[in-house]
Parts: structure tokens; sequence; C-alpha cells
């Protein structure tokens, strides 16, 4: 059943359907907030965090010209292997993660920081595989060895 969903569900749209949880999360299940001192400066240093790391990665895409379409990853003209990319494979999508992380921190719910993760695991079941299967195919051998020694996430 995940294989249909492959590359079906833009990776934005699912980090805003998350965020959107979380939110909901904070308002209708207040037992579960638990704001800390400071929470708001955690948030806000989140996001400028995971902002700046997908932010790198997309202009990196763009330097070398490839496609920045999450969708169709058969596109990509070249292998992005230097800057942010040598320490994760997946800048934009950490990005992303580190946001919803410093959105739960702003809205101090603990089911928000649980929902994190699942939105990691969900993201690499829809769309990273089934990206890294598409850039194997595509670059053979580079992308293999880039694999063995960057992690996907962090």
């Amino acid at each position: 059943m995940i294989r249909v969903l492959e590359r079906k569900i833009p990776p934005l749209l699912l980090g805003a359907a998350f965020a959107a949880a979380i939110v909901a999360l904070a308002r209708y299940v207040p037992a579960a907030n638990v704001p800390f001192p400071g929470h708001r400066v955690v948030a806000v240093v989140a996001w400028v965090v995971g902002f700046s790391i997908a932010i790198v990665g997309l202009v990196q895409f763009g330097l070398a010209r490839t496609t920045i379409h999450p969708l169709h990853p058969h596109e990509a003209r070249v292998l992005v292997v230097t800057g942010v990319y040598r320490f994760t494979r997946n800048p934009m999508y950490l990005g992303v993660a580190v946001s919803l992380a410093g959105l739960a921190a702003w809205r101090s719910t603990l089911l928000g920081y649980a929902l994190v993760p699942v939105f990691c695991i969900v993201l690499t079941e829809l769309q990273i595989k089934a990206e890294e299967r598409a850039l194997l195919e595509k670059f053979g051998e580079a992308f293999s060895a880039y694999r063995s020694r960057v992690r996907r996430w962090i």
C-alpha cells in the first residue's frame, strides 16, 4: 500500500499537514502542553536553523542546475554531493523536520515533538526511498558510493 503513495504527496504539503497537526494537538490536547523556560527562543532558533538548512540545499541544487521537483527525481541532471550535501543527503527535508520541531517548541506540545520523528518516517517511506531508487538507477555507482558515506538525515 505504501508503494502506491510513493512520490504522490509533495513533501512541503506533507510538512504542512504535520504542522497543522502539531497546532491542532497543542490546541485540543492542552494537557500535553509543557512549556519550559525559553521554549520560544528554542523555537525561533530551530526555525532559523531549519529554514537555513533547507535554503542552502535548495540553492545548491539551483547552482548545479538540477531539478528541485521532488516528485520527479529521475529528472536530476547531476548528483549534488558538496556543501551541505556532505553532511546529509536530504537537507531540504531535514530543514522541514527541524522547523516542525521548532513549531512543537513554540506550542510546547509533547505530542507535537512526537510527530517530528513520525514525519521523518513517513517522508522516508513515501518520498526518500523512491528518490534514492531513482538516483541509484540514474547515477549508479556514484550514488551508491555517496549513499555509503553520507547519512540520509544526519
